[in-house]
């Protein structure tokens, strides 16, 4: 492609760069130059404009941006219109979308004539929010660039997928220890309906019991019957081992520990377990809070049908430090307090997450 000053006389079919507003008559930047637009030009008293001439074998803009978007196409993902070298493309329903960042690296490699954006991975994305751009940084793209771009592409593993949400019934156990306040539970069900809704989900009606294995068994069964495809312990003291009274009661359940502990914070202490091929979580402190925690991470791979296994939990650790949240004590201020782990043993609420 060439660009610069083009003489008038030379200048049809040249792609203009910039906007020339004569009168009543505007010529707008990126459109190709007709014998018209070319008059009007010459009228306003112009000699040369500065345009675009593409070369043979260059593709335009547009049409540059919509291969590469048709080549991108992934179920769930609609591409929209081509327009000044940009075509966006859209989720169309709500769910987690997955980005292959080694492809789209490579994709961007090719030249810096074409490039593509994209959300993070594991973005939560609802209908029709946008999840990658394509824009031609010029006014085209070389032949070769584009079919190297379209090869790059379709090699390999897909650039995009987007994981539905499934309308989970959700089973919450609440237990409670003495001093405990009723506006805490209050909370925790709030801010767990919330999460739930939010991923499509319902919740059935909480169960209550004390904070001991056996009656967070029984629970657990109780909310089995009533048709639960997702189970959470939310605990009135922290856990703080496998073996402590959550974890337990899951196994009394019928269930298995699968992980526990995640290198997110705050969520440290999630612990992941299943009933058959039921998940059970037993929940963190800072589950509580409506604010963005562990918890999010785990439940939106579940609501996708992705697996939250301890493998999985294990490589959330980039990205897994969250922004600081109205925590009972912060983190910078944590090294100069002495360790509170023993009001856990002696039986008080713990203010860990």
């Amino acid at each position: 492609m060439r660009f610069g000053a083009v003489r008038l006389e030379d200048a049809e079919g040249a792609v203009v760069a910039h906007t020339h507003r004569l009168g009543e008559r505007v010529v707008k930047k990126g459109i190709v130059l007709d014998a018209e637009a070319v008059a009007a030009l010459r009228r306003a008293g112009r000699t040369e404009i500065i345009a675009a001439r593409l070369d043979p074998g260059d593709v335009g803009e547009n049409e540059s941006a919509a291969r590469v978007a048709a080549a991108l196409d992934s179920p769930l993902l609609k591409p929209g219109r081509a327009g000044t070298g940009r075509v966006n493309l859209h989720a169309d329903v709500a769910g987690l979308l997955r980005v292959n960042a080694a492809k789209i690296d490579t994709l961007n490699l090719v030249s810096d004539a074409l490039t593509v954006a994209t959300l993070p991975d594991y973005t939560v994305v609802a209908p029709r929010d946008m999840v990658a751009t394509i824009k031609v940084i010029p006014f085209a793209v070389a032949g070769t660039d584009l079919a190297a771009m379209e090869s790059a592409v379709a090699a390999g593993e897909p650039a995009f997928s987007l994981h539905p949400f499934r309308a989970l019934v959700v089973g919450l156990v609440l237990t409670k220890l003495p001093g405990l306040k009723e506006s805490v539970t209050e909370s925790t069900i709030g801010a767990t309906r919330a999460r739930v809704m939010g991923l499509t989900g319902s919740l059935l009606p909480p169960l209550h019991c004390a904070h001991a294995e056996a009656p967070i068994a029984e629970a657990l069964r109780a909310l089995l019957a009533q048709g639960a495809e997702l189970l959470l312990v939310a605990g009135a003291s922290a856990t703080v081992d496998r073996r402590d009274v959550g974890p337990a009661g899951v196994v009394a359940a019928g269930g298995e520990i699968v992980h526990f502990g995640m290198p997110v914070d705050p969520g440290n202490l999630i612990c992941v377990g299943r009933i058959g091929e039921v998940p059970a979580l037993v929940l963190p402190g800072c589950a509580r809070s409506p604010k963005a925690n562990g918890i999010d991470l785990v439940l939106q791979r579940l609501f996708a049908g992705l697996p939250a296994g301890g493998r999985e939990i294990m490589r959330m650790g980039v990205g897994g430090l969250l922004k600081e949240t109205d925590r009972p004590l912060p983190r910078a201020r944590t090294e100069a307090r002495p360790p509170t782990r023993c009001l856990h043993r002696r039986g008080a609420p713990s203010a860990r997450r």
